[in-house]
């Protein structure tokens, strides 16, 4: 199964793919941020340096990132929560990352990855740095070898 692209808006960068995997599995693996590196696909992700035990709408964590080479540590809040369904954090220049599991069968799942920047433009300036420095084009990269990470993780020979 191929990673498809998803319209979801304006401003946003939605892919998804089915994996043969539970949700609940899929989902702890997202709702932890300690796991993030397993997931990650982009390279951008190298650590998880501070999460809450347990994640729950206004919780922050701390990522160390790397990106162009440059090493950084980003905090993010968790935005929304649905147990099984769907996780979202929020990054401090406004952008979202959004992840839903659809369960198709108890073994199945889809999964889209969105990066939502409709709020970035609360930050000054923030859109016009998304814009130059090419982030949708990236980040629709990233996403698609996240997925396809993910898929072929539980992929069955």
């Amino acid at each position: 199964m191929t990673v498809t692209v998803v319209d979801a808006g304006p401003r946003q960068v939605s892919r998804s793919v089915e994996v043969d995997a539970p949700a609940a599995e899929l989902y702890a693996m997202a709702a932890d941020p300690r796991r993030h590196s397993e997931l990650d696909g982009s390279g951008t992700v190298v650590s998880n340096v501070k999460a809450p035990a347990e994640m729950a709408v206004g919780a922050k964590f701390s990522t160390s990132m790397k990106m162009f080479g440059l090493p950084y540590r980003i905090t993010s809040t968790v935005t929304e929560l649905k147990p099984n369904e769907l996780v979202e954090w929020r990054h401090p220049l406004g952008h979202r990352w959004r992840w839903r599991f659809e369960s198709l069968s108890p073994t199945r799942t889809r999964v889209t990855e969105t990066f939502d920047y409709r709020d970035a433009g609360a930050v000054k300036n923030a859109l016009r740095y998304y814009d130059l420095m090419g982030f949708s084009k990236a980040n629709a990269a990233g996403i698609e070898a996240t997925l396809s990470k993910l898929r072929d993780r539980y992929a069955r020979s």
